[in-house]
């Protein structure tokens, strides 16, 4: 049984920022709810209400809801129209296929002044004869019944007729009652003996006249065979236990059962346990035997059950073991759980085991964790239990250079050209520099400049007369 509650209501009210008292609509269909009730303390200010296709038997906790508009209980189990007169501002009701016999209960709308449309199709009170003009006559604010529009005609011939349309319908009411009343008894007896049917069918099906499963003509088997027998019988009873349920199954659908709201229950019932049942199925699947993380033995095991990266390595200066676990990088540090052991390290990570044997002892109690602000990684800091004694170290002594070897010639020719000498006879190596003489360079400028220069030349030959008359040339 699905009550209604607060959390399935807010649930319900998403598209109203999961507020209760300020709603106006809500859609509670296919919830298997079999009783109303909280609605009309907690949703004052609904207008439109659906609570269709649930096993609800009867309208209640609904008349203080003065702003309902509409309220459909369509696919229900109601068998009467009652606590209705509360809502003054109800226009449509929808009571599609249910169980009203008693169509009398229409009169208790009356007060709905405002009530424009009702639907009872699917009803068995709709197979009474007289039923429309018997709702028309009642209802006279009625402007459509079961989606067809009543016309003003219709409304004055069922006002004629009204008194002799009352009679027919008392009269068949009164039958459908009577036949409810026998409904409600064999319905009542077969949840006192659900299993009397089987037994029933069960000695109606025994073949043989003693009802034994086998022929037995000279009753000459041996105790050996019917014990081998009765061996194959459990065998195949286990095999085929599955094909019984799916029998059994196909035998309650196709059985054929009156249209009751008893009946009905019972499919809605028969079809939780079938729900209840493969859910249960499906998890027994699902569970996996436990890992082993240590043997019988005693022996550490490796696991990475969620598949991360990680590097193990020993820091020999700090004497310690670092491991550095990928864990992701958006992961809430609560949901990792770190266990340091001299041996080993386990580390859960969203309840999947990360284990790693160690190489060496550490200490659990001087261990840290922390986790990389940059990478989301987490670095396990672990220091070994055993200390490693090590030579001491030693400073860096100053390295003496050794007596410089004898000079070779070009060294000492290169520190002899770096000399300034005075004296050219010092040099023990031929010079160069003198070997071919140096002109004099031609000077270059206008001629003006150089006519020294080229009397000079003129005068050594012997051609040449200097006469002071002639200007120069130049």
């Amino acid at each position: 049984m699905v009550l209604i509650t607060e959390e399935l209501i807010r649930r319900r009210a998403e598209h109203n920022n999961c507020e209760i008292f300020s709603l106006e609509e809500i859609s509670l269909h296919q919830q298997e709810i079999e009783r109303i009730e909280y609605i009309d303390r907690w949703c004052r200010e609904l207008k439109i209400l659906y609570l269709q296709n649930n096993i609800i038997s009867k309208i209640e906790n609904v008349d203080k809801l003065k702003k309902l508009e509409y309220l459909n209980l369509a696919l229900n189990n109601i068998e009467q129209i009652e606590n209705l007169e509360g809502c003054e501002s109800l226009q449509k009701l929808d009571f599609t296929v249910n169980f009203i016999g008693e169509l009398s209960s229409v009169e208790s709308l009356k007060q709905n002044i405002h009530l424009r449309e009702l639907f009872l199709v699917g009803n068995p009170c709709t197979e009474f004869e007289g039923y429309r003009e018997f709702v028309v006559a009642t209802l006279p604010q009625l402007k459509w019944l079961d989606g067809k529009e009543i016309e003003r005609s219709d409304r004055i011939k069922a006002m004629q007729n009204l008194r002799q349309v009352q009679l027919q319908i008392r009269e068949q009411e009164q039958a459908y009652l009577k036949k409810r009343d026998k409904e409600k008894q064999e319905a009542k007896k077969k949840l006192e003996n659900p299993y009397q049917k089987e037994k029933s069918e069960a000695k109606e099906s025994k073949p043989g006249f003693d009802g034994r499963w086998y022929t037995d003509i000279n009753n000459t088997i041996l105790d050996c065979e019917e014990n081998k027998e009765c061996v194959h019988e459990t065998q195949g009873t286990e095999k085929h236990k599955g094909s019984d349920e799916d029998e059994m199954d196909k035998k309650f659908w196709e059985e054929p059962t009156p249209f009751t709201p008893e009946s009905r229950l019972e499919t809605h019932r028969h079809l939780e346990e079938k729900r209840k049942a493969n859910d249960a199925k499906r998890e027994t699947e699902k569970q996996k035997p436990p890992r082993k993380l240590i043997t019988e033995e005693g022996r550490v095991l490796n696991v990475n059950e969620p598949k991360l990266d990680f590097s193990l390595s020993e820091d020999e200066d700090n004497n310690q073991i670092v491991l550095d676990l990928a864990v992701y990088r958006h992961l809430d540090t609560s949901r990792l759980d770190v266990d340091v052991q001299t041996t080993y390290i386990r580390v859960t990570v969203k309840g999947k085991t990360f284990q790693l044997v160690l190489p060496s002892e550490v200490k659990p109690d001087s261990s840290t964790a922390k986790r990389s602000q940059i990478t989301g990684h987490l670095v396990v800091t672990m220091p070994k239990a055993v200390e490693v004694v090590g030579p001491r170290p030693t400073l860096p002594r100053p390295v003496k250079s050794a007596p410089d070897k004898a000079p070779t010639d070009n060294t000492r020719m290169a520190k002899q050209m770096e000399r300034l000498e005075v004296d050219p006879s010092k040099h023990s190596r031929i010079n160069l520099e003198n070997i071919v003489k140096k002109e004099k360079p031609v000077a270059q400028g206008p001629l003006k400049l150089h006519r020294p220069a080229m009397l000079e030349s003129l005068c050594s030959t012997g051609d040449f007369d200097d006469d002071s008359d002639v200007p120069p040339l130049i």
